[in-house]
């Protein structure tokens, strides 16, 4: 059998005992990218493993080379990958790119024992799964997260996501991109409303803010079981509160020194919004001080907006409620001011059944779930053990940590 003739490459080699590395390197590249028809699976991994032996050695170019020739196969020896995807950025790159043979279990391993830049790479492949988006975005590295975002042939599990939530609190940047996600839920939406800009919080409330009336229709006769029982059950009290139409809080109407809610917010329209006065609104609103406070403190308005939207106040009252906090209505030049305006909007755009799912979901996530383990979670910053919590405890965990000192 003669010997195979140098290739033009070959020759261009460098001379002395370089040159026969070269031509080594590319003929048992050449081999391993064989089809099954002329090498089986054992040749093609004793190959591999020679191969992986001499690119522990090769140089920069020589390892780019064969990367480049490997990269398109349908099948490529797993010693040699994972040598591969661990090499330099530009080599590996490749492989990440290119090759799609590569599985899951490689680009994890790739993720966890390689750098940033290589995550940056991967985060760009296509078809990501689940489990290789979940191992990029573990690390918090806000670049490699954003480009996942991007990437709209990735996919994203729960956990993902709700790891992104809470980096979007300190990494605001990522908001818009997370908002475009379809993995995205509701709940997480809603929690990221407290920390978005006025763009992303008016795509959320256009997006998410949901009416509760096909749940309303189909537990319509559930109340008045309920009622039958005087209300005993905790569990089924709270999710019918979540989901009944009325909004205030008949009982405290009842107690009300004010006799209403319209009449609270008539009295810190005329006096002020004293502590006393904005605890009695939240009461009348059928939602806890708590909620109250992080609603009427938010510097954005918009939640205020939700809140009458919600409760039925009429505009009129938001402008009182918006002059009691002292907010500015028209800006130095005598236009008006344009935070004012936003308010405005946001309470034009909103029905109010979509309004009250808002509020209810503020009012269970930031109230409700106020356990005594929560709370120290909140003040400790123990974001990162939030596997034992509820969805309504992380939200609370996220929304209120700000107002605990962090």
């Amino acid at each position: 059998m003669s010997e195979p003739a140098l290739t033009a490459e070959e020759e261009a080699a460098p001379r002395g005992g370089f040159r026969s590395r070269h031509a080594l390197l590319k003929r048992l590249a050449d081999l391993v990218s064989l089809p099954g028809s002329r090498v089986n699976t054992f040749e093609r991994s004793v190959t591999g493993d020679l191969l992986v032996e001499m690119l522990r050695l090769a140089s920069h170019d020589d390892r780019k080379r064969v990367a480049a020739r490997l990269a398109p196969l349908a099948e490529v020896p797993n010693a040699i990958a994972r040598m591969l995807l661990r090499d330099a950025p530009d080599i590996a790159g490749l492989l990440i790119e290119q090759c799609a043979s590569l599985s899951d279990a490689d680009l994890v391993a790739c993720a966890r024992d390689a750098t940033v830049e290589h995550r940056f790479l991967m985060a760009n492949r296509r078809g990501l799964s689940e489990v290789v988006t979940e191992t990029l975005m573990s690390f918090g590295e806000s670049q490699v997260i954003e480009a996942v975002l991007r990437n709209g042939t990735a996919r994203l599990s729960q956990v993902a996501v709700e790891g992104v939530v809470s980096l979007s609190r300190t990494e605001r940047q990522l908001c818009a991109h997370l908002l475009k996600r379809p993995e995205l839920r509701p709940s997480g939406a809603y929690v990221m409303f407290w920390w978005s800009g006025p763009d992303d919080r008016r795509t959320i409330l256009q997006r998410f803010a949901v009416s509760r009336e096909v749940m309303q229709e189909v537990v319509e006769d559930v109340f008045a079981m309920a009622a039958e029982e005087n209300w005993q059950d905790p569990v089924s009290r709270k999710a019918l509160q979540f989901i009944e139409r009325r909004q205030r809080n008949r009982a405290a109407i009842d107690k009300s020194p004010y006799g209403g809610l319209e009449q609270a917010v008539e009295a810190a329209a005329r006096n002020g919004l004293t502590r006393e006065v904005a605890t009695e609104i939240a009461y009348l609103s059928g939602v806890k001080p708590i909620t109250g406070a992080k609603i009427l403190g938010d510097p954005g308005g918009e939640p205020l907006a939700i809140l009458c939207k919600a409760t039925g106040l009429a505009k009129s009252d938001l402008a009182g409620l918006w002059r009691s906090m002292r907010r500015p209505e028209t800006a130095e030049d005598g236009s008006p001011d344009p935070v004012w305006e936003r308010v405005q909007v946001t309470y034009d755009m909103l029905a109010v059944d979509r309004a009250q799912t808002v509020l209810r979901y503020w009012n269970w996530s930031l109230s409700s779930a106020l356990t005594p383990a929560l709370l120290r979670a909140i003040r400790h910053g123990e974001e990162d053990d939030v596997d034992e919590y509820s969805a309504p405890e992380r939200a609370a965990m996220l929304a209120l940590a700000e107002n605990f000192g962090r």
